[in-house]
């Protein structure tokens, strides 16, 4: 992995790879719609008055960095819109971005993002199990930090692997509060002195299951503001491909060195579970064309109710006509019927369902 300080445009993009520089001319600087997805953690624009003191009287590390200082909403506001505009140029037709931030920044990127076109897909909240108490005791405790889903445009055919997610969680639909803890012990980067390397570093755990959950093995995901690498860090895991650009050159080899000690998870260990929509469409007349099931073979449902293959692919039960689904939902009085799951047909006085054959014709097609 390579460090450059400066980028030129070129036809290929500089992949696994982190940018010095200011990141909306870095941004401009690589080709149009090439990347997949775009994770960013911008500076929150804190507003912090002073310093902020335990009640032993012991300073709190918190973020003071110059990176993080703007002069007026103003021109926070204006530096939002230029790095959404530029990212926004980035995304393939069909990308996303996710944009994290606390409640000092992050209502502010959801109004640009609006302004830009992008289309809001969902809020995430980070509900963090270990957060910071809070010393002076005027205010909640600040435990969360909010995250934007949003495709590039209204209609955009986005990544969403809703079954690796649900998987991810215990088999329960994925909800939009994620509870995880912030980087602590051997996960928090330290730099020579023993300090944090970098004030918000990300945890990986948030990070895996945005990726997990949104890319696909050989996405691009840029991170425009990469920070300590986390970004780089769990895409070379999950066999993603990154580009992260970092303006501050003691952050960049950080994040060098921990990138360069990761590995790539194998081929069986990068699948996950996909959704049944996004497997090939498989017609039924194709069972008939093929011979897997013959016209006038009769169908069983779960409560013994039957009904005759024909020719075309369609089935008669009585009255009834149709689709594998039409039948089935005619035959249950209901408004619809998912046939693959509630027929089958009997082979040595065994029921089958067919959604075996279904799924051995898409076996052929990998």
């Amino acid at each position: 992995m390579k460090t450059k300080t400066n980028v030129k445009a070129a036809a290929k993009l500089p992949l696994n790879q982190i940018l010095g520089g200011d990141c909306i001319e870095v941004m401009n600087s690589l080709p149009e719609g090439s990347v997949d997805l775009i994770f960013a953690d911008p500076p929150y624009n804190l507003q912090l008055k002073g310093d902020l003191h335990r009640p032993d009287n012991s300073k709190v590390d918190a973020v003071d960095d110059h990176w993080d200082q703007f002069d007026s909403f103003k021109a926070y506001d204006k530096f939002t819109r230029a790095w959404l505009k530029a990212a926004k140029r980035l995304l393939k037709p069909n990308g996303a971005i996710w944009v994290i931030g606390s409640y000092h920044n992050v209502f502010r990127m959801g109004y640009e993002l609006q302004n830009q076109g992008y289309w809001i897909l969902n809020d995430v909240v980070w509900r963090k199990s270990n957060p910071m108490p809070n010393f002076r005791g005027k205010r909640f405790t600040n435990a969360h930090e909010t995250m934007i889903w949003a495709s590039k445009a209204e209609g955009g055919k986005y990544t969403f692997n809703y079954e690796a997610l649900k998987a991810l969680n215990e088999g329960i639909q994925m909800r939009s509060d994620w509870v995880l803890p912030i980087c602590t012990g051997h996960e928090r980067l330290k730099d020579e002195n023993g300090d944090k390397a970098h004030p918000t570093q990300k945890p990986e755990s948030l990070l895996h299951r945005v990726l997990v959950g949104a890319t696909n093995p050989g996405d691009v995901i840029l991170d425009p503001f990469f920070g300590t690498g986390t970004t780089g860090a769990v895409a070379k895991m999950l066999g993603r491909d990154f580009i992260g650009i970092e303006r501050e050159e003691e952050y960049r080899k950080v994040a060098e060195k921990r990138i360069s000690r990761i590995r790539k998870f194998d081929r069986e260990a990068l699948e996950t579970t996909k959704s049944k929509r996004a497997e090939p469409r498989v017609p039924f007349g194709q069972l008939v064309e093929r011979g897997m099931l013959r016209p006038g073979e009769m169908l069983v449902s779960p409560r013994g109710k039957t009904a005759k293959v024909r020719a075309d692919g369609t089935l008669v039960a009585g009255e009834s006509r149709g689709s594998i689904h039409q039948v089935g939902a005619a035959l249950e009085s209901a408004p619809s019927c998912n046939g693959w799951t509630y027929w089958s047909f009997k082979r040595d006085g065994k029921k089958v369902p067919i959604d075996l054959l279904r799924q051995q014709i898409r076996a052929e097609m990998v």
